[in-house]
């Protein structure tokens, strides 16, 4: 076995090593490991959604219009007769794939310019850090609110303001990341060998800053997530009859003194989730953290 041979085999060993401890105090985590179980238990819910339950989340039964929850409808019905437990796990579908996707669009958007803000500094790191200024200046939900307005209601106007909302601090956290491992010896090295400037950031920078970025990423779904049904609440976000979980408060607060029903279960699907996103990335910190070992 040669030298550069032995030296990977060494390092795979090294990062097997980290995953399997990271994973060992992961596991000693219960309030990690139960939204873990949350998380696993949502994505179920969505994906056998019409296996769990017989009703449509869209077919009106106006006979069961405002019916309190009993044996036909778990979660009672809406005003126009639509079983809302349907409408609850049905809805699923919605916030779990727009906060994932809102936390890919920050990391591919935000986390480029991180990086290249880290890796190049100076001039360039001051021009990008600027005008992320400028946009966390406005508060995120405000900055969704003015670009859904602008652009109009729809799901590809939703992602593009989740996008402008979250670049920013995504940026922010990477380029950080990236900081901590830039004048380390082996980017050094990386340099004096005569690596590319792409090879550097993306090789050497990026995988051994991923485990801050990773967890930050975990915060934005749930962020994600809680940004959507704010704007679906005010109907900006998911339009009705889709049946998302802020539409849903929307729809039941008129009813909220005679039927509470109606936003009881939604707002909790709304609660269990972020707490779910929240508490596995709470253990996720601190299973990557490398001074609890």
């Amino acid at each position: 076995m040669t030298r550069l041979s032995k030296k990977y085999a060494k390092r795979k060993e090294r990062e097997f090593s980290f995953i399997r401890d990271a994973w060992r105090r992961f596991k000693r985590n219960r309030t990690a490991v139960f939204g873990l179980f949350l998380i696993f238990l949502l994505i179920f819910v969505a994906v056998f959604a019409g296996v769990i339950t017989k009703h449509s989340p869209y077919t009106s039964v106006p006979a069961s219009a405002n019916q309190t929850p009993n044996a036909n409808h778990w979660f009672g019905a809406d005003h126009m007769g639509r079983d809302l437990f349907a409408r609850c796990i049905y809805g699923a579908r919605w916030s779990l794939p727009i906060g994932l996707v809102s936390m890919v669009l920050a990391l591919l958007g935000g986390g480029m310019l991180g990086l290249v803000a880290a890796f190049f500094g100076k001039r360039t790191d001051e021009v990008i850090m600027r005008i992320a200024d400028v946009f966390q200046a406005i508060p995120g939900v405000l900055m969704a609110i003015t670009v859904v307005a602008t652009l109009g209601a729809g799901t590809p106007q939703l992602l593009i303001a989740i996008f402008i909302s979250f670049v920013p601090t995504m940026s922010r956290i990477v380029r950080a990341a990236v900081l901590t491992v830039r004048g380390n010896e082996y980017i050094q090295a990386a340099i004096c060998v005569g690596s590319r400037n792409m090879h550097l950031m993306l090789r050497h920078m990026l995988p051994n800053a991923v485990g801050h970025i990773i967890i930050f990423a975990v915060f934005t779904i749930s962020a994600g997530i809680n940004l959507v049904t704010t704007l679906s609440y005010i109907g900006l976000g998911i339009q009705p009859p889709a049946p998302e979980w802020g539409s849903l408060l929307a729809s039941g607060r008129h009813f909220i003194s005679v039927f509470p029903h109606m936003v009881i279960f939604p707002g909790a699907m709304i609660m269990v989730t972020i707490l779910a996103f929240n508490l596995f990335g709470d253990g996720l910190r601190d299973a990557l953290d490398p001074r609890l070992k």
